[in-house]
């Protein structure tokens, strides 16, 4: 029997794509924000399809901040665009 594949949202285009093609975000409990590459750190998850075009849709919504329940610092943008390439 094939291997279910996760699937997962991303929280900037509502698309529903395979965990492996996205980025996921973490706020942890301490409540700093990390890029999450393992997929499996603590704290509360949001994901972001990794297309460098979605970091705007998601700035202008504000999708990722309502997803985390906090506040994304500019250069924390910076650093999701340079974990997407």
């Amino acid at each position: 029997m094939p291997r279910k594949i996760p699937m997962r949202r991303c929280v900037a285009s509502g698309e529903q794509l395979p965990k492996k093609e996205l980025l996921r975000i973490v706020r942890t409990p301490e409540g700093t924000l990390a890029v999450d590459l393992t997929g499996r750190a603590n704290g509360r998850g949001a994901y972001l399809k990794k297309d460098p075009a979605v970091i705007p849709v998601a700035k202008k919504n504000r999708a990722l901040e309502k997803a985390l329940e906090t506040k994304i610092p500019e250069e924390f943008w910076a650093e999701i665009e340079k974990a997407m390439h």
